[in-house]
């Protein structure tokens, strides 16, 4: 169960948020191994002071549109698997609504079973062995 914090700046409406989520989604479902029902995302949106970014570092350029994905995984992808999620949530963010690849910058910090706890203040290895 990837969980995924989405960065932009502030101003963009209800709609063009609801595309990134459901880009983000989608590609997760189509490339990702997950679940179609495992959705967990927090949407930040940040004054321009506050989403500080190099309009050309390692790509570029990118405008006020850029957003950043910062996906927390709790079991690893192989290289192909990752770059398959890589393009796919381009293409679809490209497609609606509407942002440049030049603009995605995503993050994957992998964590251990041990980390997450679903709910009920027990552990996902603990509720598994429940099983």
């Amino acid at each position: 169960m990837p969980f995924t914090r989405i960065s932009l700046l502030k101003g963009k409406s209800p709609d063009y948020l609801r595309a990134v989520s459901d880009a983000l989604h989608t590609a997760l479902v189509d490339t990702f191994e997950v679940p179609d029902a495992d959705r967990f995302q927090a949407i930040h949106q940040h004054e321009k002071t506050e989403l500080i970014f190099d309009a050309h570092y390692m790509g570029g350029p990118r405008s006020d549109d850029f957003i950043l994905f910062h996906i927390t995984a709790g079991k690893e992808r192989n290289e192909q698997t990752k770059n398959n999620f890589y393009h796919r949530l381009a293409e679809l963010l490209a497609r609606d609504p509407g942002i440049a690849p030049e603009n995605v910058m995503v993050i994957i910090q992998l964590t251990s079973v041990t980390d997450w706890s679903f709910s009920g203040g027990q552990s996902f290895s603990t509720m598994m062995h429940r099983c």
